[in-house]
């Protein structure tokens, strides 16, 4: 028996989060080291665990990955997440750089200025109704089926269900135009992995806050500070 994901991060969502949601909806358990000293990042920086010099990092299968969309894809390959095929794949690539591009704008919120929250707020609403939410909308209402691509559960639904409720958090009526959008969120938080990650002590993370923000400067010696 192979030994479970262990995942290296910040106790936080972050751009592990998807990660994180990719893995329960697979039903795959994993282990989790939260970074919250700077001698725990130089330690994986001398070991050669990060590639780059960042995290996120996965120890998974005898390999230590990093950046995001890679360790996405692998696992979503693995589980049979990811398409039959090269224009399956493509598509759920496309939609899911989509998602991740608006999630990332969602992330920045606890390092934005105080006086500037509310406006970052206002900022993710916008881009949430005009910019990413209605092409998704379109692709379901042009095809017609349940799921972005293929009429099957793939990592781009994963990852969209997650955006939606992050945006939900920020603005509970940012899906109100979006029809198909609400009856997609409702769907897949039924499936069974997923429902199950939404429970009160899963290891689903709670919404950033400034103690996360400071154990992020803290590990990374950075001054992180949004402008928007």
């Amino acid at each position: 028996m192979s030994a479970k994901p262990k995942l290296y991060y910040f106790y936080g969502r972050g751009k592990m989060e998807s990660v994180r949601w990719l893995l329960a909806a697979a039903g795959v358990e994993f282990e989790e080291e939260f970074l919250e000293t700077r001698e725990q990042y130089e330690a994986l920086l001398q070991d050669g665990a990060l590639l780059f010099e960042q995290t996120p990092m996965v120890e998974i299968d005898g390999m230590k990955l990093v950046q995001t969309r890679a360790i996405l894809r692998y696992i979503a390959e693995k589980h049979g997440l990811y398409g039959k095929d090269i224009m399956e794949r493509t598509f759920i690539d496309m939609y899911v750089e989509g998602v991740l591009d608006f999630t990332e704008i969602i992330m920045w919120h606890p390092f934005v200025l105080p006086e500037d929250k509310e406006r970052h707020i206002d900022a993710i609403a916008q881009n949430a109704k005009h910019r990413y939410f209605p092409v998704y909308e379109k692709v379901l209402r042009d095809h017609g089926e349940k799921y972005l691509v293929g009429n099957r559960l793939t990592v781009a639904d994963v990852l969209l269900l997650e955006a939606i409720l992050m945006a939900e958090e920020k603005r509970a009526d940012v899906l109100s135009e979006f029809p198909l959008l609400q009856d997609f969120k409702e769907r897949t938080s039924e499936i069974p992995t997923i429902k199950a990650f939404l429970q009160p002590g899963s290891q689903r993370k709670p919404q950033p806050d400034e103690k996360y923000a400071n154990a992020v400067r803290t590990v990374l010696q950075m001054s992180i500070k949004a402008q928007f």
